[in-house]
């Protein structure tokens, strides 16, 4: 774990948010006000990347998506390739997440082949792992989660990477893992990542709230959060952000 780099906030917006929504959260929220210690990013739906993209940038805040597609270009009705993103200002993309994979159908083949592009064209991927409840209740979290970091094998050693640990039992749902599971969790995740030869970044994520993101970031291990709902109000977006300083400084 790096101890030189910056916590980062990142907040996913899933399928949420219209024009003047948008325009409303960033008159509110303004410039990022910890910018030497905490790096923000937002993953708005793809129809607001290009109208938010200049505006975030302004505001010290970095812009991701929420998906993407392997392929370059093509007859691939409905999908976004990397450079897309990157054209609208892109540098993060979510990819891996449980919603992708449970809703979905996403496999870690694929995700593989969407991470590969990803470095292709300057993206950098925050990969999200984690285990329902009952992964969990059985005893076989670790075991999960190194079939999902398996996806690093091979993968190129000096790229950018930022992974999120989001329990899927707690994504929505109001219940927070206990800090004694989230560190010893975000322990296991940055030993797999060390073994595969990766010093990626480590969130957590799973109803981070203003109330408890002061307790979650103080964690051994948890170097920001993937915020879900808390981040489509400025306000306790904020707040979240403010808490990241008061931790890192």
């Amino acid at each position: 774990m790096n101890s030189d780099r910056r916590t980062f906030v990142a907040g996913n917006w899933k399928m949420n948010g219209l024009l003047d929504e948008a325009k409303a959260f960033m008159d509110a929220f303004g410039r990022n006000p910890a910018e030497d210690v905490v790096e923000v990013g937002l993953m708005p739906p793809f129809t607001l990347l290009h109208p938010m993209s200049e505006r975030l940038a302004a505001m010290g805040i970095s812009l991701g998506a929420q998906n993407v597609y392997y392929e370059d270009k093509g007859a691939f009705t409905g999908s976004i390739c990397p450079m897309m993103l990157r054209d609208s200002g892109c540098h993060y993309v979510i990819l891996g997440h449980s919603e992708r994979r449970s809703i979905i159908g996403e496999n870690n083949a694929q995700i593989r082949s969407k991470m590969t592009a990803s470095w292709l064209h300057g993206l950098e991927p925050i990969l999200c792992i984690g285990e329902t409840l009952e992964q969990r209740e059985q005893g076989i979290t670790n075991t999960i989660l190194t079939e999902q970091l398996a996806i690093l094998k091979g993968a190129p050693k000096d790229v950018p990477l930022t992974v999120a640990y989001e329990p899927v039992w707690a994504i929505g749902t109001g219940v927070t893992a206990s800090t004694d599971q989230i560190i010893e969790t975000h322990a296991f995740v940055h030993s797999e990542l060390q073994r595969l030869g990766h010093d990626a970044r480590v969130l957590y994520g799973g109803s981070v709230k203003p109330e408890n993101a002061e307790e979650i970031l103080a964690c051994d291990g948890v170097e920001g959060a993937l915020v879900g709902g808390a981040s489509l109000q400025a306000d306790s977006f904020m707040a979240i952000v403010k808490a990241a300083a008061k931790v890192a400084s």
